[in-house]
């Protein structure tokens, strides 16, 4: 077993006042390898940016900008992260999903088709009732 220490102690990091995590199961239940690079770095920028309810409204051009993506990079990773269930998209409005979300995994699992927000709300409240 290896045992943990500290690299760097002056530096333990904190949850910040903000709201903003990355969520383990995104390894654990293998999302991340169905993703690439540029859909995992888009992920990571809206879990950053996004509110306590996942949602941002950064615009392309800022998105592209920030990181360093053209037009059909930023367009086919925001198709990666529909597909497999993270984010949800209704222009301007990004959504970063929970994963625990049952609609979420079978798309994972079945290789999954782009929804739309719409969808994705009605999945949940139905999960609700």
């Amino acid at each position: 077993m290896i045992r943990k220490h500290l690299v760097c102690p002056k530096r333990i990091r904190k949850i910040p006042a903000q709201f903003s995590w990355v969520d383990q199961r995104l390894v654990r239940e293998g999302y991340i390898e169905s993703l690439s690079h540029a859909a995992a770095a888009l992920y990571l920028f809206l879990v950053t940016v996004g509110d306590n309810r996942g949602l941002s409204y950064y615009s392309d051009a800022s998105i592209q900008r920030r990181l360093s993506m053209d037009g059909d990079c930023l367009q086919n990773s925001r198709s990666d992260l529909i597909r497999t269930g993270l984010v949800a998209y209704k222009d301007p409005l990004y959504q970063v999903l929970a994963l625990d979300c049952r609609q979420a995994k079978e798309t994972v699992k079945r290789g999954g088709f782009p929804l739309s927000l719409g969808e994705i709300l009605k999945g949940a409240k139905e999960e609700g009732a």
